[in-house]
């Protein structure tokens, strides 16, 4: 055989490997990727929330959710920084990605005309409503801090025996925890029937006597804090030494602590250990510590893929679950209808993700709904309590009232 008939055999040979290759030339790889504080700051909350989302995928792809076609997630460290961030980020659009997940406060802030200009969607870990103020392109996974908050004030005024309830605000010293303190004084000014007796940003001090005296003696009952878990683990075991924390619901001469999303979960109880009990923490996701399918999903998922106990009953692991939840749904939709997948045609998808169309992740008390008008996510809360070491539900998931009357 000459040369020439030799390599006209070779591609012929190819061309017929190639085409009894199953789906081999149909099959396509969906890029989207994630930058996150996986070590340094608040790494306690990003390491599990990026197993979350790792784990998700890798379930879509072993068990062939798209089909032939599969999701490839890059997933970057940002130590919490904002400008390791935006590499990360323009690193991830030179790769082709079509849709974004991202994740503190300040790196969405930002970010946040990049995401416009680029006309991509994007998921933060963040759930600051200032976010979405002026974004086309940018979408909560579940209520915002300020809703959260705002929730906790009415359960305050709606449990409470007594005169006007006295309220202390507890907050990190950033956007993150200054500018839910501006929403809940909205809602007092628009009726919600509470005191705040005073907003204390919190520094490295693992001394709160001082503070605590001082809300004593200005008769604070009840602490909203709006932080991360440590901080507030430090200010209880505080209260819990001085004798300070109630062991009911507004209990007469004590102080009631209450929290937003990431002052709560497993990690709150591990930090405090006796001094959380009867804390009150509201979020959008389920718990583990409470049978659903939900939870037995969660905790199928991470031992399918090896994950410790800790970061199975995370709900940090479910934050993460959730926006590759919403990643592989808008995707499947966008598939369904013939539609090509991109930026664009997932973008759309999410913007119809309403009414008859929601979405319902197993991780959440409430469906996932967007509009055009609506960038928020899941509206529902749940409030939970420690009991017994663990966060039980208290009542029924709801809706904050006042968080429609002071848009």
């Amino acid at each position: 055989m000459n040369r020439y008939k030799l390599s006209m055999w070779f591609l012929v040979s190819l061309a017929a490997c190639v085409l009894i290759l199953p789906g081999s030339a149909t099959a396509k790889v969906y890029k989207t990727a994630i930058s996150l504080a996986i070590t340094g700051p608040t790494s306690d909350a990003g390491n599990p929330y990026s197993k979350g989302v790792e784990d998700y995928f890798r379930y879509v792809n072993d068990m062939n959710l798209l089909g032939e076609d599969s999701i490839e997630c890059m997933i970057r460290d940002d130590k919490y920084e904002t400008a390791i961030t935006k590499r990360n980020f323009e690193e991830f659009l030179d790769w082709g990605i079509v849709f974004y997940l991202n994740y503190s406060t300040g790196s969405t802030l930002a970010l946040k005309r990049d995401f416009d200009e680029v006309e991509m969607p994007t998921l933060p870990a963040s759930y600051h409503a200032g976010n979405i103020e002026g974004s086309d392109y940018i979408f909560l996974p579940i209520a915002s801090y300020s809703a959260q908050n705002i929730g906790l004030a009415e359960y305050v005024v709606e449990n409470h025996e007594g005169d006007t309830p006295k309220v202390a605000m507890y907050v990190h010293p950033s956007a993150f925890g200054r500018e839910p303190v501006k929403d809940v004084e909205k809602a007092v000014e628009a009726g919600l029937d509470i005191n705040i007796v005073e907003v204390v940003e919190h520094g490295k001090d693992l001394d709160h006597t001082g503070t605590l005296m001082r809300w004593r003696s200005k008769g604070v009952q009840y602490v909203i804090t709006q932080t991360v878990q440590s901080p507030v683990a430090s200010l209880l075991k505080g209260a819990s030494n001085m004798g300070l924390v109630a062991e009911t619901f507004g209990q007469e001469g004590k102080m009631t602590f209450m929290g937003a999303h990431y002052t709560g979960g497993n990690d709150l109880v591990a930090l405090a250990g006796q001094a959380a009990e009867n804390f009150y923490w509201t979020t959008s996701f389920i718990t583990t510590s409470e049978p659903s399918a939900g939870a037995d999903a969660q905790l199928a998922l991470a031992e399918k893929y090896d994950r410790d106990d800790k970061t199975a009953n995370s709900h940090n692991y479910a934050a993460g679950i959730l926006v590759a939840e919403i990643t592989t749904e808008v995707i499947k939709r966008a598939k369904a209808q013939g539609k090509e997948v991109t930026k664009e045609t997932l973008y759309q998808e999410l913007l119809d993700m309403h009414g008859m169309n929601a979405y319902y992740s197993g991780t959440t008390v409430g469906p996932v709904t967007y509009s055009e008008q609506d960038h928020q996510g899941v509206d529902t809360l749940q409030l939970y309590a420690v009991q017994d070491g663990e966060f039980r539900a208290v009542g029924k998931p709801f809706t904050p009232e006042y968080t429609e009357k002071i848009k």
